[in-house]
Order: structure tokens, then sequence, then C-alpha cells
């Protein structure tokens, strides 16, 4: 029984923190049931293993309420929502848009581009608990797009599209062209390189876990709107189509990928990652090279090691890179502590981005 109960909790953990407490508390009810023990507030036998049974059943109602009331504290939802300070010249709006499919509040970073052209824009998708001032301050995103006189649009998830601020990477309506979330995101990126006059072709996506597997969505859904895309510990597309296989997925035990379709990736995982496991990274990048030669590289930078393989194209231009950072849980490699989910030391994730996403060739080059 204490394998069951001990498992249950696993499962019911994994559910609240992706956002379903419903589905939690209806695992634990089904395992104090299924153990004898009353799931409410039913009378207590006088019988010593009884009353056991039952502190145990109170034990695990307590936890699971406790885990939901944790995943609401600041600290859990990404702690300071200070806004960051803003160079001479910046600005840090906030908005919100609504097309046919939904709406959704977003920070938008614009630099002081002194009347230049932006050079181009990146729209960077939280993970779960997180919000885009947490995001913005733990990837310093904002530093790298006044170096590069870059745009970063940073949406938020509601709370009530995934109770955990999760985009919804594994529900089939949100994994298509035209509708969901994918319609949202995809009509704010418009929006915004009409407003700002964002060069063609110089829209990118990124994102971190839950927001690294809607990028690889945004990037398959709409590949004339983004040219790249950066994933770090994030999920191949179309890899679960509900809960149970969005857990199995992150756990590296789901079904191989079918959905090989090229396109401009650049990929951060941790080798120690214990959210979602580091074989997902993989099957990103081969599901988005093509053939042809690759290089492998192993170095070390900022106190980590790393692997990083790169698929060309025919052209000898990077298709795909793939960084497997070694010793690197789930979190930011190379973020600022300001930010949660975030590791100080290991190759910079966003530079690296930056860097992919600026060195690519415009398609009528």
């Amino acid at each position: 029984m204490k394998n069951d109960f001990a498992s249950a909790m696993r499962r019911a953990t994994q559910l609240v923190r992706a956002g379903n407490p419903s589905d939690a508390t209806e695992i634990i009810q089904a395992t104090l049931g299924a153990a004898g023990l009353p799931k409410h507030n039913a009378p207590l036998e006088d019988n010593p293993a009884t009353l056991h049974r039952s502190k145990i059943g109170r034990g695990l109602r307590s936890t699971l309420a406790g885990l939901a009331a944790r995943s609401n504290t600041p600290a859990a939802r990404g702690a300071d929502a200070t806004e960051p300070d803003l160079p001479h010249g910046a600005r840090f709006d906030s908005g919100k848009f609504t097309c046919a499919a939904g709406s959704r509040a977003y920070h938008l970073y614009i630099p002081d581009l002194k009347g230049a052209q932006p050079a181009g824009l990146i729209l960077m998708l939280h993970g779960c608990t997180q919000t885009p001032i947490d995001f913005a301050k733990g990837t310093g995103m904002n530093q790298l797009a006044d170096a590069h006189g870059l745009i970063v649009v940073y949406p938020a998830q509601s709370r009530r599209a995934n109770m955990q601020s999760c985009w919804n990477w594994f529900t089939p309506a949100d994994q298509m062209r035209d509708a969901g979330e994918p319609a949202i995101l995809a009509g704010l990126v418009r929006q915004i390189q009409r407003t700002h006059d964002v060069p063609e072709g110089r829209s990118f996506v990124a994102g971190l876990s839950a927001g690294a597997a809607m990028a690889v969505i945004m990037g398959r859904t709409y590949p004339e709107t983004f040219a790249a895309v950066g994933a770090h510990s994030g999920l191949p597309y179309k890899s679960a189509h509900d809960m149970r296989s969005a857990f199995a997925t992150m756990g590296a035990t789901g079904p191989s990928s079918t959905n090989a379709v090229p396109h401009p990736t650049i990929i951060f995982h941790g080798d120690a990652d214990q959210t979602v496991h580091a074989r997902n990274g993989q099957r990103i990048a081969d599901d988005a090279a093509v053939p042809g030669p690759q290089m492998l590289e192993d170095g070390m930078t900022a106190g980590r090691k790393f692997t990083r393989s790169t698929a060309l194209s025919p052209s000898g231009s990077a298709v795909v890179e793939h960084w497997t950072i070694t010793g690197l849980g789930h979190a930011w490699s190379g973020g600022n502590k300001a930010g949660s989910y975030t590791a100080p030391t290991g190759p910079d994730a966003s530079a690296e981005m930056v860097r992919f996403f600026l060195d690519l060739p415009l398609k009528d080059a």
C-alpha cells in the first residue's frame, strides 16, 4: 500500500504543477478509496490500523492542499513582480491582444532605436508559474535587445486557460494553425510586426519548458511568421494529446516522433533535467534537421561542460543547433538569478539564441 500511495502522490504532484488540481484530487480520492480509507469526513472505526490508515489519508489530502496553495504563492509564480529598470529611451509597455480565438495580456520591450528600424522581433514564451516580468529578468533578453536593436514581446498565459500559467502545448486544440493559443500568439506578433515595421523574415520565437513546447508549435504552424525557434527544456511537436500523454512525454516514455519538418531551431537542454527528460531535446532536433553534414563540439563555458551538435544545410549554414548542458537541471542556462528557473552557470542560452537567429540568411538572400 505504501508504494501505491507514493505513486499516487507523484502523479498528483505532477498534475497540480501542470495546473490540473481536479484530476490530482481524483487520483488521491481513488487511491484512498481503493485502500479502504475514508474519502471525506467519514466516521472512523475504533481500530488502530484503520486509524493509522486514516491519518495517512488525511496526510495525503493535506499535502495535496499544500501543493495547491504553494503553487499560488508569488515565489512559485516567479517571485519579484517589480518591473526592471529601463535604460534611457527604452520602453516596457503592457497591453492586451484580442482576436477570434481569444485574448492574452502581454509586455512589450522596445529599446531606444533612435529612429531606426528594429533588427527583428522575438516572441518569448514563459514556463509554468512564470510571468512575463519574471521571464524577462531571468533570461536577460531585454539587455540583448538593447545591444542588437530587437523588439521583444512577452505574452502572459491566462490563469483561466491554465491554472499554473502553463501554455497548453499538450491540447490538440492548441497544436494547430488558426485555432487556440497558436492563433492568439501569431495574431499578436503580426500586429506588432505591422505597428513597429519589423523586417520581413526577422521574427523569432523562443521559450522555456511548456513555453518551449509552444514555441516549437508556433514554428511548425506558422513557419512564414517565425523564421526560427529557440527551445529550452522543451518538448517535440504533437508529442502529447492530453495530460496523461504529456507526463509520458516529459519522462521520455512517450511514442517516437513522426513529425519531422525541417525548420531552423536552436535547442538547449540540461542532462540532469528531472522535469522534462533531456531526450526530448534530441527529439526536437531530429524533427527540425535536414539530411546533411553535422558537426559535434565539446566545450566548457562559465563552469559547465556542454556538447553542441550542429546540423548544416547544403549551403553550409546552421539549420539546427542542439546544446546539451552537463549537470544542468530544469533551468535557463546562463540566466539571471533575479528570475525563476535559471542557472547562472553554463552557456548563455539567450545570447546564443540571438546569435543563431540573427546569423540566419534571409530567404531571398
